[in-house]
């Protein structure tokens, strides 16, 4: 009854909230932005990129972005105001953003001077506040110009952001999708022109790019071109699928296989296309994806918590490397070792003669690992895996283990895979090779999880106490599904190890389970398409970002916050799950409808 109370009182303030208030927390949710993204560094190092050459960089993408998107959203939050008071609370709101940049040349301008008889010194707590900062912000002027320049561009901004909430859904997407698209286009500039070098769109490449960014002509070509698309799509779209229903439905599924042909191809040859570059990050994404749908059996089906996942991943690499090296790249001193010589001296496995043994190893050390904590469960099982992972780590460049291993220089001179003659070097190669082994093993996982097999892991995951009173074995399904994830994560090591052609210790550290783990849950937990969705947003687009160094980490944790608030079951949540929740929805819904007639 108490907490009814205080949550009911919450509700009531929440709801009694004025128009003013609502403007000035807004407007303070920019201000701390601004203020945040100049005291790390953040807008130090997008100042250097441009998105149009010569005109506008990532800096002042990231200022106007927030001074506008405060302006639309105190619009957004003041529906029951009229259009004047909204746009008058909207300058409110992009004023006090506007503050922050003002303060920040204020701050800047007088670090190491004397404000009111007192000294006065930041930069030795915040050194991005720097002189080069200044000039930026005051855009070459006296300061005090600079601050008065803030203050009106805030206001000005923050009524742009409302005048695009009020206008017209025909013009207001398509005007958004155009600056969206000159921006995005401008932000991966460096990576399109990597993947049109070819002598034929050389002038249709310089008519768009320099390597500085966007050209003036190309950013406005780009932007009207998106502009009428959009404006197509939004005032016909409707019309358009509308007469796409009326189609026989032979017709419909001949368009949607045509569609999804002409997708597939698309993604075969930009590849091939594209680069090198493009090449490694899919490949990467492949692997990771690859080594998702092992950890979504034991988490996503059986619910087994698997902190040391990466332990199976090393296992394939490292099985790949003993297996197909000469032994003369390995210093062997212990009798076992010497016994292995004595085997594979006259002959080396190759790669695909070695695959079958490195995933059977994999298989072999799942179990094995899985049977310490057959009865540990919760987060408990976590923590187990996780000692478990680390464990195998140490032992791997451990003194006693390095003369079969290699100890910390790890192994080299690793063969790479040849099948008929040729030879899967070039990063493109090795991204089909990846492709088809993940096809491969997403078909294999799809038929265990709609197997016997599958329904009793996921029996277990909802209670293994119920579980087991229907009859499931629990040692053997655990042992399974510890056993069949890690031969995944085994063939991904396998092709790993192909890739570098030589392993180190370092290469398996934790955070590669923590990734793992993490694209499980952003793409859905239990979703085989949402693996690979998650695969993409959480390790192609970090990598497609490292030039901006340690930052893009930065927009990898607002991801996985705003994931976790807006769709907390996932990109591609399973229909399991997503019957789940709509049974629990429904649940709820019902007992607060008996509530609030019981008390009527």
């Amino acid at each position: 009854m108490a907490f009814d109370v205080v949550a009911s009182t919450f509700q009531h303030k929440a709801i009694t909230k004025t128009a003013p208030r609502r403007a000035i927390e807004v407007g303070l949710m920019g201000f701390g932005l601004m203020i945040y993204f100049n005291l790390v560094g953040l807008i130090g190092q997008f100042m250097e990129r441009f998105i149009i050459e010569g005109l506008a960089t990532l800096a002042h993408t990231v200022f106007l972005g927030i001074a506008i998107g405060v302006g639309g959203l105190t619009s957004h939050r003041l529906l029951n105001e009229t259009v004047t008071r909204r746009y008058l609370y909207s300058a409110l709101a992009g004023l006090i953003s506007g503050c922050s940049l003002a303060v920040l040349v204020f701050v800047i301008d007088h670090a190491q001077g004397a404000i009111f008889g007192a000294e006065f010194d930041v930069r030795f707590m915040f050194v991005a506040l720097s002189p080069k900062l200044l000039d930026f912000l005051t855009f070459g002027t006296a300061p005090e110009n600079a601050v008065f320049y803030h203050l009106i561009g805030g206001v000005v901004l923050g009524l742009f952001g409302a005048l695009l909430y009020h206008l017209p859904n025909v013009l207001r997407r398509p005007l958004i999708g155009g600056l969206a698209a000159v921006w995005f286009i401008g932000l991966f500039s460096e990576l399109i022109q990597l993947a049109m070098q070819f002598e034929v769109v050389d002038d249709f490449r310089n008519f768009f790019f320099t390597w500085e960014g966007q050209t003036e002509q190309g950013a406005v070509t780009v932007f009207v071109i998106t502009f009428a698309i959009m404006a197509f799509v939004t005032h016909r779209g409707d019309a358009v699928m509308t007469g796409f229903r009326a189609m026989p439905s032979s017709g419909q599924k001949s368009a949607r296989y045509a569609l999804y042909l002409l997708a597939v191809v698309l993604f075969l040859l930009f590849p091939m296309a594209a680069g090198s570059f493009f090449g490694q990050v899919l490949m990467l994404v492949g692997l990771y994806a690859l080594m998702g749908m092992g950890l979504n059996i034991e988490i996503g089906l059986a619910g087994l918590l698997d902190m040391g996942f990466v332990a199976f991943f090393a296992t394939g690499a490292y099985t790949i490397a003993l297996f197909t090296t000469s032994t003369e790249d390995v210093a062997c001193v212990t009798p076992p070792c010497d016994y292995l010589i004595q085997i594979f001296d006259d002959r080396s496995l190759t790669w695909w003669e070695a695959l079958p043994i490195a995933m059977i190893a994999s298989l072999v050390m799942g179990v094995l690992f899985g049977i310490p904590v057959l009865k540990v469960r919760g987060d408990y099982l976590a923590v187990a895996t996780l000692g478990l992972g680390e464990i195998i780590r140490v032992v791997v460049v451990s003194d006693m283990a390095a003369p079969m291993l290699g100890g910390s220089q790890g192994i080299l001179a690793i063969p790479r895979p040849h099948l008929f003659g040729f030879e899967f070097s070039d990063p493109i190669q090795l991204f089909y090779l990846t492709l088809v082994s993940t096809i491969v093993a997403a078909y294999f996982a799809w038929a265990l999880e709609n197997s016997r097999l599958g329904r009793a892991w996921m029996a277990i995951r909802e209670d293994e106490d119920v579980g087991q009173a229907l009859g499931v074995n629990l040692i053997n399904v655990k042992l399974l599904a510890y056993g069949l994830g890690a031969v995944f994560a085994g063939l991904a090591g396998a092709i790993f190890a192909a890739m570098l052609a030589s392993i180190y210790p370092h290469s398996f550290q934790l955070l590669i389970s923590i990734n793992i783990l993490a694209l499980i849950i952003v793409g859905g937990i239990g979703s085989l398409p949402g693996v690979v969705v998650g695969s993409l947003m959480l390790i192609g687009t970090p990598e497609l970002l490292r030039e901006f160094g340690e930052f893009r980490f930065l927009a990898y944790g607002i991801v996985l916050v705003v994931m976790m608030r807006v769709k907390p079951l996932g990109l591609w949540p399973s229909s399991v799950r997503k019957r789940e929740l709509q049974s629990v929805e429904e649940a709820e819904a019902l007992i607060k409808q008996r509530t609030q007639g019981q008390k009527a």
